[in-house]
């Protein structure tokens, strides 16, 4: 790029105007009458002659691509599925959630995509569950334009498996068993809550069941549950600290594979998450779904997408594991819908 100065008391030659890119708003009279980033055509010849002061551009050089043409060739780059492209808006483009799902952003290719000079995508947390019209993604080209070579290096980045994208959730169906006697009204409490995040993400209760303290109960309920449909198994109430306890029994004579045991957060720390066979069996613990939010619906969202919850997913929970009132965006907006507004 070269520096071009457009002073209106003496105008450059028409040939370096054209085609020329403005480094700052334009204002005539005190009014805005060209934004940054604006390229310059013949007929703004004579607004320029009216500016209120000299302004700064660039003339772009062989090989160089204005911003927006740009952003919107790494826009393209960058989005997978379940994202719908906006803008752009002051030379930046959206990537929208088009879908209720899990955002997932691949983090290691953003970051090498965020180091090529020039390129800026900026993103939701990995793994946070969003409405359809959030803003899940933003995409800019920091400079007036960039060289056609960086552009590219960073399409080549982008190859391949999605750098971002929302997973959507499945209608899948979710048996409830708990092990630990509730009053009615604490159960009429636990049954709404429950019923109520299940279907926020598309997805039924089966039923519940309410089993004795016992392991063989609590495993025929859950063989139960399994050959009726159910693809998830929410299993609350019992002593998670006890290796007795009869749900952990269960799940051992059952063969299920224990993907950890105790979850790097506070508070909520004696979570723990197992698979018997494809089956997610999700430990709600003290019958945690009583509460807004809980460990369990840091987990819920990767569950409902139909992924598999690994150990390093639950590992990666400690990063930001303090889970304060700050830490709130990371739980789903069971009260949304949409996004009530795009930023």
């Amino acid at each position: 790029m070269k520096p071009l100065i457009i002073d209106p008391a003496a105008l450059p030659d028409r040939d370096l105007l054209v085609g020329a890119v403005l480094a700052e708003d334009a204002r005539a009279g005190g009014k805005k009458r060209f934004a940054k980033g604006h390229r310059l055509t013949a007929e703004d010849a004579a607004t320029l002659a009216e500016l209120d002061e000299p302004i700064h551009a660039v003339q772009l050089e062989p090989g160089e691509i204005h911003e927006d043409q740009a952003a919107l060739r790494l826009a393209a780059a960058v989005a997978g599925p379940g994202l719908e492209r906006r803008g752009p808006s002051q030379s930046r483009y959206n990537l929208v959630a088009a879908h209720k799902g899990q955002v997932r952003v691949d983090v290691d290719r953003l970051r090498a995509i965020n180091r090529v000079p020039g390129m800026a995508v900026f993103t939701l947390h990995n793994r946070v569950a969003t409405v359809p019209g959030k803003v899940v993604t933003g995409v800019k080209i920091t400079p007036v334009a960039t060289p056609e070579s960086a552009l590219v290096a960073a399409e080549r980045i982008a190859a391949g498996e999605p750098i971002v994208q929302v997973a959507p959730f499945q209608p899948l169906v979710v048996g409830v068993i708990s092990s630990e006697g509730m009053s009615d009204r604490v159960r009429q409490r636990f049954r709404d809550i429950v019923t109520r995040k299940m279907g926020w993400y598309g997805a039924r209760v089966l039923r519940f069941v309410e089993v004795p303290p016992e392991a063989d109960a609590v495993g025929e309920a859950v063989a139960a549950l399994r050959a009726d449909g159910a693809d998830v198994i929410l299993s609350a109430g019992g002593n998670t600290i006890d290796p007795l306890d009869p749900a952990l029994a269960a799940l051992q004579r059952m063969g299920a594979e224990m993907v950890r045991f105790g979850a790097p957060v506070h508070p909520g720390s004696m979570f723990w998450m197992a698979y018997l066979d494809e089956t997610p069996v999700v430990n709600l613990a003290s019958c945690g779904m009583y509460a807004k939010a809980s460990v369990a619906d840091l987990v819920l969202p990767t569950v409902m997408s139909g992924a598999r919850v690994d150990i390093d997913e639950l590992a990666d929970l400690g990063y930001g594991g303090l889970l304060d009132r700050g830490m709130a965006f990371k739980f789903p907006p069971y009260d949304e819908d949409a996004a009530s507004e795009e930023e």
